[in-house]
């Protein structure tokens, strides 16, 4: 299994409810086992930078790769790119 994390910053915080919007549409893209998409409750008294993050199971790196591929997907970046700041993405494997 692939586990894809994907945090965001706003570059205005005003628009965090439009990014999650804007994600969200994530979720009907029919090759995730799973996929979240949420405001960060910015709780951790280290650091609260992250506005929303997106996080996803795929059974496989090829299902993560039509996931990417689908149009959706080309929509919700339509959408977010010009809203957001910063974007980091990790996806790993585990058993």
């Amino acid at each position: 299994m692939i586990r894809h994390i994907v945090l965001f910053t706003a570059k205005d915080k005003a628009d965090i409810d439009e990014i999650v919007d804007g994600l969200s549409i994530l979720a009907t893209i029919p090759f995730a086992r799973r996929l979240e998409v949420a405001r960060n409750r910015k709780t951790d008294q280290l650091g609260n930078d992250i506005d929303v993050i997106v996080y996803g199971e795929f059974d496989s790196e090829a299902e993560l790769a039509a996931y990417k591929a689908h149009d959706t997907y080309q929509e919700s970046i339509r959408r977010v790119q010009p809203l957001r700041d910063m974007r980091y993405a990790a996806d790993y494997g585990v058993q």
